[in-house]
């Protein structure tokens, strides 16, 4: 039997179903032959006329049509007032509907940071969430006990927007019931128990503290221009985008998109410090010992790393 999809779009922007459109192999539609997945709706490529929607939501919420995953992209609307009125589906807000689906899904997957964990506007006047969490605290629209069918909870894929590899990944897996191990957000540590330092061409001058204060150069972009890579989990250097580049490949800092905390109330380009040590440092770092450490790297740092210079 044929595992069955459907795909629901909430508050956000649409970027993750582009996003998987540009997966190039196995792409959007090799994905769902390969895994033996029947695309029951995704809202901007089905043609099916609007009564055939509205009778298959309703076979779904009525437990007539199984329902194997249940995608949702962008975050959960609950405004104003938690009525959820600012984002709705015939006339009803839309998050009962996604309420609804999740309790006859077998898997619930959040695609993006939006709709793991509520994204930018969390707070705002929309009062978004994601589903099962708002930024780091557990609970979300379905609550922090929600399971699947399956027992799962929630899958987070965060990202803005999330690798299309990731969501590949996860749907061929979920096809043919691979239990994913997932962090304490309940990202998959296949993709999320990295950093996006790893595997990041500036390793070696964040080692020995050749750091940048401009655009342009080879340097390390944590201290001053906000890079959040040594911070947050993903796959981007190691999964390039397209299959080429990464944003601190191609000289813009990581913003840490896949964070819970994405986007900080901080600008992207700098990097909040005291004494020149980032305020936020990687997990299990005494600051008192990075200090030291960073400092003796700076004064052993080769030449050839010091001598830069991007090529023009």
């Amino acid at each position: 039997m044929p595992i069955s999809l459907f795909w629901v779009q909430c508050g956000g922007c649409g970027g993750d179903s582009i996003s998987f459109l540009n997966a190039e192999s196995p792409n959007f539609v090799e994905v769902l032959k390969g895994a033996g997945i029947r695309l029951l709706w995704h809202p901007s490529l089905s043609d099916a006329t609007i009564g055939e929607r509205r009778a298959l939501v309703e076979r779904l919420r009525q437990g007539e049509e199984a329902l194997d995953i249940l995608v949702v992209e962008g975050s959960i609307v609950r405004g104003p007032s938690s009525t959820g009125m600012y984002d709705t589906h015939e006339g009803r807000p839309k998050k009962d509907l996604v309420a609804a689906l999740a309790r006859r899904a077998r898997f619930v997957v959040a695609l993006g940071t939006c709709a793991s964990f509520g994204g930018i506007g969390v707070d705002g006047p929309i009062e978004a969430s994601g589903l099962q969490f708002r930024r780091c605290e557990p609970g979300g629209l379905l609550g922090a006990d929600f399971r699947a069918a399956s027992g799962l909870p929630v899958v987070n894929l965060a990202g803005c927007p999330c690798h299309p590899e990731v969501l590949a990944g996860t749907l061929m897996a979920l096809a043919v019931d691979v239990r994913l191990e997932m962090d304490e957000f309940n990202r998959p540590l296949a993709w999320y128990g990295m950093t996006v330092h790893q595997g990041c061409t500036r390793n070696e001058y964040h080692e020995y503290r050749i750091e940048e204060e401009d655009f342009g150069q080879k340097g390390c972009l944590f201290f001053h221009k906000g890079c959040h890579g040594p911070l947050v989990g993903g796959p981007c250097n190691k999964l390039l985008w397209n299959r080429r580049s990464s944003k601190t490949r191609a000289g813009v800092p990581c913003f840490g998109c896949t964070s819970p905390e994405f986007p900080t109330v901080d600008p992207f380009f700098f990097t909040r410090n005291i004494e020149g040590v980032p305020t936020a440092l990687p997990n299990g770092i005494i600051r008192s010992h990075y200090l030291v450490y960073k400092t003796m790297a700076a004064a052993a740092a080769p030449e050839r790393l010091k001598n830069r210079k991007a090529e023009i």
